[in-house]
């Protein structure tokens, strides 16, 4: 099944070429489960082995299109909020802990979760459109979205193009890259949690009586 998409994308590549790399990446960052960065190591792997796309093109079309993209989801956001966020949970079936996860990200990092979010397939898809029911400062949302964009398209089309003789074992490390980023995401969060609960059971100075 997994190849057959793969042959699927590599023919609408070779037809339609920085199209679909612009489609695929406007739709997954503007809030829609499409496989963005399949699509992104793909089309360099193709400018790698045939020649039938330029790396030179691959990049900038990708980081204008994730931008854009990003602030396609995070004006739904803002303009839906809380209900279209829940509508669109049911709708592509996206658990309730991803969203929760990148509420605590925010909360905690604010702004610069757009950053890191674009290297986790969850959180990717999901950062515009929750930075805006979240209400984020959009001047702020856009430089560390711009910011995101360009370091992600490059990476990914970099390790498409100079590891793409190895196709195979790049998608497995890719996925087994991303499991250990939110992995340690997680981690993170679990520290944070630990120290402020630890804080919070420390007794308090001062109080009646106290000097």
């Amino acid at each position: 099944m997994a190849n057959h998409i793969l042959d699927i994308v590599r023919d609408l590549l070779a037809q339609y070429g920085y199209i679909v790399v612009a489609i695929a990446l406007l739709l997954e960052n503007s809030g829609l489960p499409v496989p963005g960065e399949t699509v992104l190591l793909l089309a360099s792997f193709l400018a790698y082995s045939e020649h039938s796309l330029k790396l030179e093109w691959i990049i900038p079309i990708g980081i204008v299109a994730a931008t854009i993209g990003d602030n396609i989801g995070f004006y739904l956001g803002h303009r839906g909020g809380r209900p279209l966020l829940n509508r669109y949970q049911k709708m592509f079936r996206i658990q309730d802990e991803i969203v929760a996860r990148g509420e605590r990200l925010f909360e905690q990092y604010g702004p610069a979760t757009i950053f890191l979010a674009r290297f986790i397939f969850g959180l990717r898809v999901i950062a515009g459109p929750l930075a805006g029911v979240l209400r984020m400062p959009w001047k702020k949302f856009a430089v560390f979205n711009f910011l995101g964009a360009s370091l992600w398209v490059t990476v990914i089309s970099l390790v498409g193009y100079f590891f793409g003789s190895e196709w195979d074992t790049l998608l497995h490390y890719m996925k087994r890259f991303n499991f250990i980023l939110a992995s340690v995401f997680v981690l993170a969060l679990v520290v944070m949690w630990w120290r402020k609960r630890r804080a919070a059971m420390r007794p308090k100075s001062g109080g009646p009586g106290g000097s």
